[in-house]
This record gives structure tokens, sequence and C-alpha cells, in this order.
């Protein structure tokens, strides 16, 4: 049976795509810390609205008994 051929990976940058593989280990780094910085900035968002929801719970939670 014949092995298959693993795909390399690539990345694409204003509509051309690159080969991991064949990049320096300082521009592998560089795609590393976007990756990461995506994460992460995905991840304040939900905390933001996370953060956003509460706030308003506690809003609305004032109001009411302040209504009473």
């Amino acid at each position: 049976m014949a092995k298959k051929q693993k795909e390399k990976p690539v990345i694409t940058i204003d509509d051309t795509e690159f080969n991991i593989e064949d990049m320096t280990g300082e521009q592998q780094a560089m795609i590393n810390h976007i990756n990461d910085l995506d994460r992460k900035i995905a991840q304040s968002q939900f905390n933001l609205e996370q953060l956003q929801f509460g706030k308003n719970a506690f809003v609305n939670s004032l109001s009411q008994s302040l209504e009473a």
C-alpha cells in the first residue's frame, strides 16, 4: 500500500500561500505569536461579554430593589 503524503501546513497572507515549514525560525515564531494573540483577543472579548452581562444584571437588580 502506498503511504498517504501529508500536506504541508500553509498560511495565507495577502492572498498568497506560504509553506510554514519553509519559513525561518523567526518567521514561525511570529506566526505562533499571532496565533496566540488571536486566542487572547477572543478570550478577552468573551470575558468582556461576561463582565458586561454581570454588570447589567447588578444594575437591573439594584433598580428593582430601589423601586420596591
